[in-house]
């Protein structure tokens, strides 16, 4: 597969205009960038845009805990400063050229400010300018190109691409592991999906019930209710198996059946892969035919539905086994396999590596390339699920993504937390607005 993240953009074929609806176009008044702390305390960009009607737009950058090997590169400064973590460097490439450039001329469409700034940034991966400063222009970028419509931001992500809206099902991280939380599961997230919720109210409120009764399970065994990254529970556990059981037993417990709410994992194998094709997971050496064959025995014992990242990103004959094993029954998504590129993900639906792929704007580093990996991941018939990062901030953006995109599927992390709920909260704003935009999966 191609490894260059940029290569979505590259090749004419893959590349989405999106022009804005009426013709209108955006014009920069001024730009600004700062430092500011992500949901882990460490720093990340956040951009704001004047616009030339007095109005501001802001958006700010999440960061990756478990990141894929072909994701777009940050740029932090190195040395003392928040253990070399500071994004100084990248706020001041912003102030010095990306500002320049977009109150230079009124642009006509994301498409043409991404574009624009991927050229400035001249490298494949954004790796000089970096995709902490890109990502964030780009989302202002695009919520500046709502504002010029009149549009809210998820009416004009369905104008620009073509999509229904559509309220998405929440995917609520309730147990953490893996890079995300300090215990000794394997497994990166274990979620909650209310597939069979009436609407966005009744989804989060079975998320939110089913995470306070969790909460009450584990104080009582384990006299702890410690939180991972993405605000689930991080009991001492170590085998896969106690925390589905644990899962399965709140769902059950709040008073929900298995038909309205299923169980969805992400597995980030990378985090467990010893290579050539073999895995260490909760205490044993499997081949990946011996990990399929887990996999396919949890399937008969608890009702997952989705499976995200089941082996490693260049595990190729893992994800195709599987895949021609369970591709009927389950949904397999892949994160680090493609990491928000358009041409991955149709490679991976060439090969039948998924039917399913995650999408992560900042990943990829601009909105009009996560705008591509989505339709390549529709026109291959995948289901689409757009995903918070571990390191989040309180900007929605991914909310508005998921409804106008018509993506049926989020995940934000647990239904707790300021960053967290800030993307369900508006979720359940725009039901209010909209009530008769359908809840579901597509």
């Amino acid at each position: 597969m191609d490894h260059n993240p940029a290569s979505g953009r590259q090749a004419l074929e893959l590349v989405g205009q999106y022009p804005q609806p009426n013709g209108a176009k955006l014009a920069v008044a001024g730009v600004a960038a700062e430092q500011i702390l992500d949901s882990r305390g460490w720093p990340t960009v956040q951009v704001t845009l004047e616009l030339a009607d007095d109005t501001q737009v802001s958006a700010a950058t999440p960061a990756g805990a478990s990141i894929g090997a072909y994701e777009a590169a940050e740029v932090r400064d190195g040395g003392h400063s928040y253990d070399g973590r500071s994004v100084h460097t990248a706020v001041a490439a912003i102030a010095a050229e990306v500002a320049p450039m977009l109150t230079s001329t009124a642009w006509g469409s994301i498409t043409e400010v991404d574009d624009a700034l991927r050229e400035l940034d001249g490298t494949p991966n954004l790796s000089r300018l970096g995709a902490n400063a890109v990502a964030a222009v780009s989302m202002a970028a695009a919520r500046g190109m709502a504002h010029t419509t009149g549009f809210p931001l998820y009416r004009w992500i369905s104008a620009v691409t073509g999509a229904t809206a559509l309220l998405p099902v929440p995917h609520f991280n309730l147990l953490g592991g893996g890079a995300h939380a300090a215990n000794e599961l394997d497994f990166q997230e274990f979620m909650i999906a209310p597939v069979g919720a009436a609407n966005t109210r009744h989804a989060i409120q079975a998320g939110s019930e089913i995470y306070h009764l969790l909460r009450q399970k584990i104080n009582a065994t384990y006299h702890t209710a410690g939180l991972g990254d993405e605000g689930g529970f991080a009991p001492p556990l170590s085998r896969t198996v106690e925390a589905l059981d644990l899962l399965l037993e709140a769902i059950l417990d709040a008073g929900y059946t298995t038909d309205q709410v299923k169980i969805a994992i992400d597995c980030a194998a990378n985090g467990f892969y010893l290579g050539d094709g073999r895995y260490r997971l909760d205490g044993r050496d499997l081949t990946r035919l011996q990990l399929a064959d887990y996999y396919v025995s949890l399937l008969k014992d608890y009702p997952l539905w989705s499976i995200e990242d089941p082996f490693a990103e260049g595990d190729h004959p893992g994800w195709g086994t599987f895949f021609d094993r369970v591709s009927d029954t389950v949904q397999i998504v892949g994160d680090d396999l493609y990491v928000t590129d358009a041409r991955r993900i149709r490679e991976g639906a060439e090969n039948s590596y998924s039917n399913g792929a995650l999408i992560k704007p900042n990943q990829i580093g601009t909105v009009s390339q996560a705008f591509d990996a989505i339709a390549a991941a529709r026109e291959n018939h995948m289901e689409i699920m757009v995903s918070q990062r571990s390191g989040e901030t309180s900007d929605d953006f991914i909310a508005d993504l998921a409804v106008g995109a018509g993506t049926g599927q989020i995940k934000a992390g647990a239904p707790a937390r300021g960053e967290r709920v800030a993307k369900y909260n508006r979720l359940m704003h725009i039901e209010n607005q909209e009530p008769e935009l359908r809840y579901g999966l597509t």
